[in-house]
C-alpha cells in the first residue's frame, strides 16, 4: 500500500494563488487611479466641469476593475465563471434601477415644475392673461 507524500485537497483548485507582486501592482494602480482625479479637480485642469466629471467617472470605472481583478480575484475562471455571471447580473440590475430612477425624476421635474422650465410664459396663470 503506498502512501501519499503530500496532502492535496481536490477543492483547492478554485482558490486563487496570489503573490505579493500582484497585490503590490493592484495597490500601485489604485493609488495612481486615485491621485490623478484628485489632481484634475484640485488643479482645475479642465475648464468645463462636465468634462472633469466624465474623466473622473472613467477613472472610477477603471479602478473598480482593478479592485475586482487584483483584490477580489474575480475572473471568468474562478468558480466556473459563476462569479462573473453574478457580477454581470448585478450590474444590469443596478443600471436598470439607476436609469429608471433618473427617468422618473426627470419626468416628475418636467411635469410638476413647469414654471421652472423655459417657455414658462406659455403656462402663465389664467388671471394674468385676462387683464
Amino acid at each position: 500500500m503506498s502512501e501519499h507524500t503530500h496532502d492535496h485537497d481536490p477543492n483547492d483548485a478554485d482558490i486563487p494563488h496570489v503573490s505579493l507582486k500582484e497585490y503590490a501592482t493592484g495597490f500601485v494602480l489604485a493609488v495612481i487611479l486615485t491621485v490623478i482625479p484628485f489632481w484634475l479637480v484640485m488643479g482645475g485642469v479642465f475648464e468645463n466641469s462636465a468634462t472633469t466629471v466624465m474623466v473622473i467617472l472613467g477613472f472610477a470605472l477603471v479602478q473598480i476593475v482593478v479592485h475586482m481583478v487584483f483584490f477580489l480575484h474575480m475572473n471568468f475562471h474562478s468558480e466556473g465563471g459563476w462569479n462573473m455571471l453574478a457580477l454581470i447580473f448585478t450590474l444590469i440590475l443596478v443600471f436598470i434601477t439607476l436609469a429608471g430612477s433618473l427617468w422618473v425624476m426627470h419626468n416628475l421635474n418636467v411635469n410638476m415644475m413647469p414654471g421652472m422650465m423655459e417657455g414658462a410664459s406659455l403656462h402663465a396663470p389664467l388671471h394674468a392673461q385676462s387683464c
